[in-house]
C-alpha cells in the first residue's frame, strides 16, 4: 500500500463530502446500522480470531472483545448519531461592521482526521460515523490486537458506502503496523488532526513524533472522594458503580478517597467490591479500618506506586484524608484530569470540589461511568479529551468541527 497516495486520495474525498447533504449521511449510518446487526455472525467470528491470539488476563481483552449485545449498541450508537442534527453550517455569531462589511462565524469540518487506536474495535465505526456526520474524511490506525476484527468492520462497511455512491476513500483502514503510524504522524498537508486512543505509553509517543497537531484523549486515573457528609448508601453505590461496571474502561474508578472521620464506615461503604472481588491497596489508617471485614487475600497495603496509577482491572487504591483540601490536592498531584468525583451532603464542600477541580468531567454525587459520548447525549464519542485547547472532555460532533469567517460585502476596500 502506498501511503501518500492513499493520504492524497483521503483529502480529496474529504472536499467530495462538501457536497453531500446531511440527509444522506444520516441515511447512510441507518443502512450501516442495519448492516452492522445483519453481520454479527461474521464480525463475531472475525473478532474470536484477535482473541484468541490475547490473553485473558490482558487488560485490553475486554475492550477488544466484540459480543451480539456488544454489536447491537454499536449499531444503536449508528442510528443515535445519524438523528442527531447536522453542526455543520451553523452560525456561531453574526454582526455587521460600520464599513457595511457583514461577518458570520460558521461551522466547517476539520477535514481529515487521523485517528490511532489499540484493541478497541468499537472505536472504528465510532470514528466513521462522527466523521461521516461532520463533513470529515478518517484514516483509522487500528492496532495489530485487533487487526481483524477492524478489518471485518471495513468489509461491513464498504457495501454499504459503495450503495451511497459515495467515495470509499471516506475512511480507509490502514495496515496495522508501525510503519503506517509513523506515515501518518508525519502526514503534513494531507492530515489535519490526529487522534490518539489507548495507553498513556501510546498517547505520549504520537505526541511526541506527530508532526501534526494533535487533540490528546489522555488516561483515565480516576478519583471519588468520599466526605464527612457522604450518604453511606448512596456512596457505596456509587463507588461500586464506578469500579466494577467495566474495569477496562478508562472512566473507571482507580482511587478512593475518604475522610478520616468516616474510617468507620469503610467496610460497609466498600462491602460491594469484596462481592466483587475487587483487589485493594489501602493506606495504613484504611487497611486498619478494614482488616476483619474485608477478604485478607484482597487486602493489601498501598505503597506510592498505587497513587497515580489507572488500574484498568479488578483493583483498586485507598487513601485517607484529613480534610477536603487534601483531597483536592491529592487528585491534583496524581490526577490525569479526565474523570473526578465527589460524595457529599455539603452544598459549599459540593461547589468547592466542582469548582477547584482541574479535570474534563467533574461529578457531584453521581458514577464517573457517566463520562462518555453516547451517556452525554452526543451519540457516541471520537475520544475523551483531556486538553484545554479545541476540545475537552467526550468529543462529539460539535468538537469534530473549526469554524471558517465569511465576509460580506459590497465593493469595500481597506485604504488604512
Amino acid at each position: 500500500m502506498d501511503l501518500q497516495t492513499v493520504f492524497e486520495a483521503t483529502r480529496q474525498a474529504s472536499r467530495e463530502l462538501a457536497a453531500v447533504a446531511p440527509a444522506a449521511i444520516d441515511a447512510l449510518l441507518r443502512d450501516l446500522a442495519d448492516a452492522t446487526v445483519a453481520e454479527t455472525p461474521f464480525l463475531l467470528a472475525e473478532n474470536a480470531r484477535d482473541l484468541a491470539l490475547m490473553p485473558e488476563t490482558n487488560p485490553n481483552h475486554d475492550r477488544l472483545r466484540l459480543t451480539a449485545e456488544r454489536l447491537t449498541g454499536m449499531a444503536n450508537d449508528l442510528r443515535n448519531i445519524a438523528g442527531l442534527p447536522s453542526p455543520l453550517g451553523e452560525i456561531l455569531s453574526q454582526k455587521g461592521l460600520p464599513n457595511g462589511l457583514h461577518l458570520s462565524k460558521v461551522r466547517v469540518p476539520l477535514g481529515v482526521i487521523g485517528i490511532i487506536y489499540e484493541a478497541r474495535p468499537n472505536v472504528t465505526f465510532d470514528s466513521l460515523a462522527l466523521c461521516l456526520k461532520t463533513g470529515n474524511a478518517c484514516l483509522l490506525k487500528g492496532g495489530s490486537d485487533a487487526a481483524f476484527s477492524n478489518a471485518a468492520l471495513l468489509a461491513v462497511a464498504a457495501p454499504v458506502l459503495a450503495r451511497h455512491e459515495l467515495n470509499p476513500a471516506v475512511a480507509t483502514l490502514l495496515p496495522p503496523d508501525r510503519a503506517a503510524t509513523a506515515a501518518l504522524l508525519a502526514a503534513v498537508g494531507c492530515v489535519d488532526v490526529l487522534i490518539p486512543r489507548g495507553s498513556q505509553a501510546l498517547i505520549n509517543y504520537v505526541r511526541e513524533n506527530a508532526r501534526v497537531p494533535v487533540i490528546e484523549t489522555g488516561a483515565g486515573v480516576v478519583h471519588t472522594f468520599f466526605d464527612e457528609t457522604g450518604d453511606l448508601a448512596q456512596g457505596a453505590a456509587i463507588i461500586a458503580n464506578a469500579k466494577t461496571r467495566r474495569v477496562s474502561v478508562c472512566n473507571s474508578l482507580d482511587c478512593l478517597l475518604i475522610h478520616e472521620s468516616r474510617l468507620a464506615d469503610l467496610p460497609a461503604l466498600l462491602a460491594p467490591l469484596a462481592e466483587a472481588e475487587v483487589q485493594l491497596f489501602a493506606d495504613a489508617p484504611a487497611h486498619a479500618a478494614l482488616m476483619g471485614h474485608y477478604p485478607p487475600p484482597l487486602l493489601a497495603h498501598a505503597t506510592e506506586e498505587h497513587f497515580g496509577t489507572e488500574f484498568l482491572s479488578l483493583r483498586m487504591a485507598v487513601k485517607t484524608v484529613a480534610s477536603l483540601h487534601e483531597a483536592l490536592e491529592h487528585i491534583a498531584q496524581f490526577g490525569s484530569r479526565h474523570s473526578e468525583a465527589i460524595i457529599s451532603e455539603d452544598a459549599d464542600h459540593l461547589e468547592t470540589f466542582l469548582n477547584a477541580v482541574d479535570a474534563a468531567a467533574v461529578y457531584a454525587n453521581a458514577s464517573t461511568a457517566f463520562t462518555d459520548g453516547a451517556q452525554f447525549g452526543l451519540g457516541a464519542e471520537i475520544g475523551i479529551s483531556t486538553q484545554k485547547l479545541h476540545a475537552r472532555g467526550p468529543m462529539g460532533l460539535e468538537e469534530l468541527t473549526s469554524y471558517k469567517w465569511l465576509v460580506r460585502g459590497t465593493g469595500q476596500i481597506r485604504t488604512s
